[in-house]
């Protein structure tokens, strides 16, 4: 495993996908499967679904929610989160495709979450307005600023990714891309590791099944054995 360079502009970004959460025991965001008081999970991860039947889906995100608060971070979220301290969050960016909020219970100072978080509700009527934290049942309660319903601030099929703008300026920095338990499948995947690639950063996958992609360095190994090995490699040689 080729060590990034060693100096005070070394940049990093991390980008882990539903594979980490799968190794935990925990259902990717975008691909639970499964049926849910009658309804398919699929359905209950669509804009249309909160406009038809809000109480399933709040009870849907509760259950997921409560049932994520018992599980501890693997060792590569620890590992990622000890990355980021040690490097510190300027030269460290980590983002994730999940919405379990390891990465920050393994003390990550700051985590870009693309799909969201099961730990926060946002206004179901306008983005702008403060979000909530939750971290059991969600309730009733309606928005702070104006009194719509709250949501689960998360993104569902056909939204938006979060984050982009920043995510897209960190990759262009950066001097080492890290895809940990994802693929170049994703099509903002892909733009990410081609914008790595274009600024002449060294691109890396751990994924025990690589499904292949536009990477320099691939371990096919699992996240838990690969990022602890890698990240203590690159900090013990600092």
């Amino acid at each position: 495993m080729d060590q990034p360079r060693r100096n005070e502009g070394t940049r990093v970004v991390a980008l882990v996908g539903s594979g980490l959460a799968k190794a935990i025991g925990l259902p990717a965001h975008h691909d639970a499967q499964g049926v849910f008081r009658g309804i398919p999970t699929a359905e209950l991860r669509k804009p249309e679904s909160w406009a038809h039947r809000p109480a399933e889906v709040r009870a849907y995100y509760d259950e997921r929610r409560m049932a994520v608060a018992s599980v501890l971070p693997s060792e590569a979220h620890e590992a990622l989160a000890r990355m980021q301290h040690a490097l510190t969050k300027p030269r460290c960016t980590l983002v994730t495709e999940n919405i379990d909020g390891m990465l920050l219970k393994a003390s990550a100072e700051e985590v870009l979450e693309i799909h969201g978080s099961l730990y926060r509700l946002k206004c179901s009527a306008d983005d702008s307005h403060p979000q909530m934290g939750v971290f059991g049942a969600q309730g009733n309660a309606p928005c702070r600023v104006c009194g719509a319903p709250l949501r689960p601030a998360v993104v569902w099929d056909g939204e938006a990714p979060l984050f982009t703008d920043v995510i897209a300026e960190a990759v262009a920095t950066c001097d080492v891309f890290l895809a940990v338990g994802t693929s170049a499948e994703s099509s903002a995947v892909a733009r990410f590791i081609e914008a790595a690639r274009t600024s002449g950063a060294r691109t890396i996958a751990i994924n025990p099944a690589p499904a292949g992609g536009p990477f320099d360095e691939v371990f096919a190994e699992e996240a838990q054995t690969a990022v602890p090995k890698l990240v203590s490699r690159w900090l013990d040689g600092r």
